[in-house]
């Protein structure tokens, strides 16, 4: 297992699958009752280096959390021309017990962004199975002056859901990205942005929407 990282839980994936149809909100019951194993397959990228990403899993199987401790974009002062963006893929190995399907229903990111006047920044992220074309992209925007926590919510309604594909076994990837830009602000002072928080207490919550494969 890659990077030492493991998953008991499940994992939300992208992929259009034939299933009944549901016409409620997003909800997070129903999950398999067995726990769900999830292996890290790689971690690659800029904003999470090799031993700084953690992810846990709900005990009910309804989300799993990312913390990262070195992810960090910023501009100005002395920073490295290359750090205003950072980034991190995770690679995910998805084992779900025979007869469950699931979808991302809604992904919390929090973190703390301390952004000069004039500067701005943008959070992104990505969600897709290996092998697929189809990919979402969400993104959400802050302009400075700001200093404070942030946070920001991709919510999916349940018939716009995308479902894994059932009895078959793919890689699922979700990509994040944090870019910082100077804008009209002073070049002397730094502006930055994370994707955690001061004191660590914040991380990234996926929740997962679940529902049985149809009967073949």
């Amino acid at each position: 297992m890659a990077s030492g990282l493991l998953l008991s839980g499940a994992v939300a994936a992208l992929v259009t699958a034939a299933i009944p149809a549901h016409n409620s909100s997003p909800v997070f019951d129903n999950p398999p009752p067995d726990k769900i194993v999830i292996d890290v397959a790689t971690v690659n990228g800029s904003g999470c280096p090799a031993g700084t990403a953690a992810v846990a899993v709900s005990e009910d199987n309804t989300a799993f959390t990312v913390t990262y401790s070195d992810y960090l974009a910023q501009v100005g002062g002395s920073s490295n021309p290359t750090a205003f963006r950072k980034n991190c893929q995770l690679n995910l190995v998805v084992h779900v017990p025979s007869g469950f399907t699931y979808a991302i229903a809604k992904a919390d990111y929090r973190g703390y962004a301390s952004l000069q006047s004039g500067a701005s920044a943008v959070q992104r992220a990505s969600y897709y199975f290996q092998g697929s074309s189809q990919t979402v992209f969400k993104n959400h925007n802050f302009s400075g002056s700001y200093n404070d926590n942030w946070q920001a919510t991709d919510s999916t309604d349940w018939a716009q859901l995308v479902w894994a594909p059932c009895g078959v076994q793919r890689n699922f990837n979700i990509n994040t990205e944090l870019r910082v830009n100077a804008g009209s602000s002073s070049p002397s002072k730094v502006s930055f942005m994370t994707m955690d928080s001061t004191d660590g207490d914040l991380s990234t919550v996926y929740h997962m929407a679940w529902q049985h494969c149809p009967a073949k």
